[in-house]
């Protein structure tokens, strides 16, 4: 059983819309709350963010019967802080259970409040959250903003900029005899703990046999270092005994999921399924290893080249992409480059994460996208890496102004156009992307710590959508700072005499 948000407040709390805030805090704490608490008190765009929630949430939930689950509200709040703080989950625990301000908003706060959040609680139902729901809610909060700094005399159109940047994945610096030994280990740990359970014999020495591969690797890797004379032969004779050793472990896992295999027929259903789940996992590390096993015998003992398209660069997150943006001091990111559009207002009107795709093959589809949600978009502003012929004639069906540099030489065409005054003036503005890219970054989107393809998709439509709840927040904060100043006017200073 959930519930949107609990209608009757502890004895003694205070009700959302009535929580004060310091307006002369300049922490992030207090603008992403504001930002919360101007969705939740506008009644429109809070039932539309609930349905959203309810929506995707509790599809298979039952609202009436059952123990109760976090409130949805609740569950967006502590998710958009996580981002909006750039904090783990650890620190989210403690701001959940003894920050006072966020407490009040999650509605807490009475005589009696008693309620502690754990922390497999918080990492659970923040998990909840999809890329798709959080995409939706987004859009609605853009659109709330909109209506916050739109004046009555100013044109209901936008103008954006569109740009990219690295989201890095948590991983370590890629080499295939590494990750020979990552994927070698897990199959052993794992295979070790279901012959544990199911009583099969033959993984007694398993930690000494992770202690043998693991000095061969380090053998290997420093053969790679040598500067003596017979190097390459060295070289080659270090990684031909890892990787004999590593296939010899290969072959004996094999053999241990065979034995397992047969003992599954004899399981009850569910112990059966949490058998082929195991297996399952397994049988993944195992292809990774024997895929990593051709590549460093090709690569080392018969000096062939790894195509880019056969390389891997994470067994734990294989998503991950090696990405080279030219930047000074930045050699190579390990990755997904990110997409955003963002609008004069600093709004953040949409993103899309890029997956084995490049700025020009998603210039257009970022435009439609975000005209199916913002249909007054009418310019755009990109930079080169955005540039090809089909985007210059396919954006033009879509924008009124188009502003795409090209590449290379142009044309004395290309110049009378790009020199026009109001060509020049968006040209010069497109550089405030980077200014929303850098709050994004220092706000939880430089590395994602989140596992998989899903938990990176939700980790960056949360970034997002904290990023654009703590714009409103830094609006409205402001706002209360022209009417102090306004209603307590600052004294002269007094001459000294």
């Amino acid at each position: 059983m959930r519930q949107l948000f609990n209608p009757q407040l502890e004895l003694g709390a205070t009700p959302i819309e009535e929580i004060k805030f310091n307006s002369r805090s300049r922490d992030d704490i207090p603008q992403i709350l504001r930002g919360l608490q101007f969705i939740y008190g506008c009644p429109a765009t809070r039932d539309a963010v609930f349905d959203v929630l309810q929506h995707h949430i509790g599809v298979e939930i039952d609202f009436e019967n059952g123990r109760p689950g976090m409130d949805l509200w609740v569950l967006l709040v502590l998710g958009t802080l996580r981002l909006g703080l750039n904090c783990d989950y650890d620190r989210l625990h403690d701001l959940a259970n003894e920050h006072k301000t966020i407490r009040a908003m999650l509605g807490h706060g009475g005589w009696q409040d008693e309620y502690l959040y754990g922390l497999q609680t918080l990492r659970d139902n923040v998990a909840l959250l999809t890329e798709e729901m959080l995409k939706e809610i987004n859009v609605l909060v853009v659109k709330a903003g909109h209506g916050l700094v739109k004046k009555k005399d100013d044109d209901d159109v936008l103008l954006a900029r569109c740009d990219s940047f690295v989201v890095e994945t948590h991983v370590e610096y890629p080499t295939d005899t590494g990750m020979l030994w990552d994927a070698t280990r897990k199959s052993i740990l794992l295979t070790t703990q279901l012959c544990l359970l199911h009583t099969i014999t033959g993984w007694r020495q398993s930690a000494y046999n992770l202690k043998r591969l693991k000095a061969h690797w380090r053998k290997a890797q420093k053969s790679n270092r040598s500067r003596q004379a017979n190097a390459e032969e060295k070289k080659k004779k270090a990684h031909k005994r890892y990787l004999q050793l590593a296939r010899q472990y290969f072959e004996k896992v094999q053999s241990s999921i065979g034995h397992l295999e047969e003992t599954s027929q004899h399981l009850s259903p569910q112990a059966w399924s949490h058998l082929q789940e195991e297996l399952e996992k397994v049988g993944g590390f195992q292809d990774y290893a024997e895929l990593l096993m051709g590549q460093i015998e090709r690569r080392v003992l018969k000096d062939e080249v790894i195509s880019a398209k056969e390389k891997i660069y994470s067994i734990f997150q294989p998503h991950t992409e090696w990405i080279s943006k030219g930047k000074a001091g930045v050699l190579v990111e390990l990755g997904l480059k990110v997409c955003i559009m963002e609008d004069q207002y600093q709004f953040i009107l949409h993103h899309q994460v890029m997956e084995k795709t490049q700025d020009v093959d998603v210039a257009i589809s970022m435009v439609i996208q975000t005209q199916e949600n913002f249909p007054s978009l009418n310019s755009c502003s990109f930079d080169k890496g955005f540039h090809s012929p089909a985007n210059q004639t396919g954006l033009t069906q879509h924008l009124d102004q188009v502003v795409l540099p090209k590449k290379g030489h142009i044309s004395s065409k290309e110049k009378v156009k790009t020199n026009a005054p109001a060509y020049r003036k968006v040209r010069r503005q497109h550089s405030a992307v980077e200014s929303a890219i850098n709050a994004l970054e220092q706000h939880g989107l430089d590395r994602c710590p989140d596992h998989g393809i899903d938990g990176f998709k939700r980790y960056v439509a949360l970034g997002v959508l904290a990023r654009n709840l703590q714009r409103i927040g830094a609006i409205l904060t402001q706002k209360e700072r022209e009417k102090l100043k306004r209603k307590w006017p600052r004294e002269p200073c007094r001459q000294a005499a």
